[in-house]
């Protein structure tokens, strides 16, 4: 079945860094746009970064530009989230989604928790 799975969250100082992992499995991983979405308590799910099926385009929210990298590794089945200088404003759950509009299908993990604090 597919499974999206996150991992690599924690707990992190101000100004420290975290590696997102999203390891897929069950669909075709590469003809897969990725996403990578955020939701703090009492808040809205935002999108953070977004990385094309290829790897070849990217977008970032304006809050993460600069800081966060997406890529992914279409040979393991994996997009990664290189996150650095983290803030305490980035504290939230961080969610990987998969999106193919031309097949109308998405897919979305389970959350992995990041917390930003001294």
């Amino acid at each position: 079945q597919v499974q999206l799975v996150e991992s690599g969250g924690g707990l992190v100082q101000p100004g420290g860094s975290l590696r997102l992992s999203c390891a897929a499995s069950g669909f075709t991983f590469s003809i897969y746009g990725m996403n990578w979405y955020r939701q703090a308590p009492g808040k809205e799910r935002e999108l953070v970064a977004a990385i094309s099926s290829t790897g070849g385009t990217t977008n970032y929210a304006d809050s993460v530009k600069g800081r966060f990298t997406i890529s992914r590794d279409n040979a393991k089945n994996t997009v990664y989230l290189q996150m650095n200088s983290l803030k305490p404003e980035d504290t939230a759950v961080y969610y990987c989604k998969a999106v193919n509009w031309g097949l109308g299908r998405e897919y979305w993990g389970q959350g992995t928790q990041v917390t930003v604090s001294s």
